[in-house]
């Protein structure tokens, strides 16, 4: 590969704004590449850029790295993502972020009405969960956890694919 198509981790961090130390756990995850030089130094092509910015973004919006990690690895020939690569993700990652909002709105509503009784009575207090009541239903906070779409918004009707908040 031609010298001036090759950046250093230096550079790249310099550029993307981001530590050197990320940039090699982003490496050790497989979320970027480099090749080695013959005195064992990282060389990473200009693109990888465009790659972490990538990761970045996804990272601000709430996606998990392992998502982020997945859905690098199932672009052809790992290349950088595109526009329309960046559009069919983010459509897809919709309905989880959705789902995380209506989640934090529930432990929002819940933490508003828990400070407002005053004293956090386990007679009041969903959050508090009186009598260990909900302890059949598994470890964790099981009365935040984000019901099923086909549910009453009951607690009891719980999504068994999502972890609970506070879990």
């Amino acid at each position: 590969m031609s010298k001036n198509l090759e950046i250093t981790v230096g550079q790249l961090a310099s550029r993307s704004g981001v530590a050197v130390s990320t940039l090699h756990f982003y490496e050790s995850k497989g979320l970027i590449r480099s090749r080695r030089t013959a005195g064992n130094q990282r060389r990473f092509t200009r693109d990888t850029l465009r790659r972490i910015a990538f990761i970045r973004v996804s990272q601000r919006v709430g996606i998990p790295l392992r998502t982020i990690q997945d859905a690098l690895s199932a672009l052809p020939d790992e290349r950088t993502p595109t526009r329309d690569d960046w559009a069919s993700l983010s459509e897809a990652w919709r309905s989880e972020l959705d789902d995380r909002i209506r989640q934090l709105q529930r432990l929002r509503d819940g933490l508003t009405e828990c400070i407002g009784c005053g004293c956090l009575s386990l007679d009041r207090c969903a959050l508090a969960n009186p009598d260990d009541v909900a302890a059949v239903r598994g470890p964790g906070s099981r009365l935040m956890v984000v019901p099923r779409r086909d549910c009453a918004p009951d607690p009891v009707c719980e999504n068994p694919d999502r972890k609970a908040v506070g879990a």
